[in-house]
C-alpha cells in the first residue's frame, strides 16, 4: 500500500496553516498576528497592503495549536468528501470566497481582529449537507444542520460574556456554505442504494 495525496486542496491548506503556526511559535513570533489576522473596524487601513492581504490570509493564521487542531479536525474529516464531490479548484474557490466574505464583514461590523479557519469550517459543515442534493429539493440534513450549528452560533453570539470566538464568522461561513450548496452542483451525486 502507498500513501496518496488524496485531497490536494485540503491537504495543502492544512500544511500551509501548520507551517504558519510552526513559524509563529518558533522562528517568527508575531507572524500570524501581523500577516494572518484581519484587523477590525476602525483599524483597517485601505492604504495598507498588509491589511488587504489579510482579508484572505486571516483564514490561515491561528491563535495557537489548539485553535488550529480544533478547526482542522473537522476540515480533514469533511474536506476530502467535499473535494471529491465538487473538485479541488471549486473547493479552493469556495474557501477563498468564504475567507474574503468573513474578512470584509469583520472589518465592517467588528472592532476586534479575526484569524482562523472557523468560517471555512462552518462553510464546509453546511456544504456537506448538500452532497446528495437534487434540484427542487431541500435536504432535511441541511435544515437540521442549519438549526443545530447556526442556531447555536446565533445563541452564543448574543449570550453573556466574551469567549474570544467569532461566532459571526461561523454564521457568515455557514451562509456561504449554504449558498454554495444551493448554487454549485457537485461533480457527482452520491446515492445510497
Amino acid at each position: 500500500m502507498k500513501i496518496k495525496y488524496n485531497a490536494p486542496t485540503i491537504l495543502t491548506y492544512t500544511l500551509i496553516c501548520a507551517i504558519v503556526m510552526a513559524l509563529t511559535t518558533t522562528l517568527l513570533p508575531g507572524l500570524a498576528e501581523n500577516w494572518f489576522m484581519i484587523p477590525g473596524k476602525g483599524n483597517f487601513s485601505p492604504s495598507s497592503l498588509q491589511h488587504w492581504v489579510s482579508l484572505l490570509t486571516h483564514a490561515v493564521g491561528h491563535k495557537n495549536w489548539s485553535h488550529l487542531v480544533t478547526n482542522f479536525s473537522i476540515i480533514l474529516l469533511i474536506g476530502p468528501l467535499l473535494e471529491e464531490n465538487y473538485g479541488s479548484f471549486a473547493l479552493f474557490t469556495m474557501i477563498l470566497i468564504t475567507a474574503v466574505v468573513t474578512g470584509i464583514l469583520n472589518v465592517i461590523f467588528f472592532t476586534t481582529g479575526l484569524m482562523g479557519a472557523s468560517g471555512v469550517v462552518f462553510m464546509m459543515i453546511l456544504l456537506a449537507s448538500f452532497t446528495n442534493f437534487r434540484r427542487g429539493e431541500i435536504p432535511l440534513t441541511f435544515i437540521l444542520v442549519l438549526v443545530l450549528y447556526l442556531g447555536d452560533q446565533l445563541f452564543k453570539s448574543f449570550g453573556a460574556g466574551m469567549d474570544d470566538i467569532s461566532h459571526f464568522a461561523h454564521i457568515a461561513g455557514g451562509f456561504c456554505g449554504s449558498l454554495f450548496g444551493f448554487f454549485t452542483p457537485p461533480r457527482r451525486i452520491i446515492t445510497v442504494k
